[in-house]
């Protein structure tokens, strides 16, 4: 398994469009893409069965992109802060070449799958082709994605 390079930030907000207000004309950039995402394949890798994220991509300096989701779920009273679709959530998402080594490596080291199963497939949205698992990360349970990106000859 190779780490090839940091995909992007994400960052889970109450509210999509006032994130995305502030984050384009603080960095002076329109995003690259906005979008309801509803696919049955993120309620699996998310751990949230009938989920629907308000997304936003925008450009950050030196080629990352910032990922803007605002969770349309039920949300209890109280959620806990690991939870990845509470406001203030963060994580990471490093590009591996092998998706599915890269997740078996990470639950050998101790990282907790949040779906069960392994790797799920992307089936739309400019991610189309690719391979995508969310981990919690010892010792505080951060989120880290593991994205294996669609082979090249797979794009349409």
């Amino acid at each position: 398994m190779t780490v090839t390079r940091s995909h992007h930030v994400g960052i889970s907000v109450s509210d999509r469009d006032a994130a995305l207000a502030f984050w384009t004309g603080f960095l002076g950039v329109e995003p690259r893409w906005t979008t309801i995402l509803d696919r049955p394949y993120l309620g699996r890798n998310l751990g949230y069965p009938g989920l629907s994220i308000a997304a936003a991509f925008v450009d950050l300096p030196g080629g990352v992109v910032l990922e803007i989701l605002d969770y349309r779920v039920e949300k209890p009273a109280a959620v806990p802060p690991e939870a990845t679709a509470a406001p203030g959530h963060v994580h990471l998402c490093l590009e591996v070449d092998d998706v599915d080594d890269a997740w078996r490596r990470a639950l050998e080291l101790g990282a907790r799958s949040v779906h069960a199963g392994g790797p799920v497939d992307v089936d739309s949205g400019p991610n189309e082709g690719a391979r995508a698992s969310y981990l919690r990360v010892p010792p505080d349970w951060h989120t880290l994605e593991l994205f294996q990106p669609p082979a090249p000859d797979s794009i349409v």
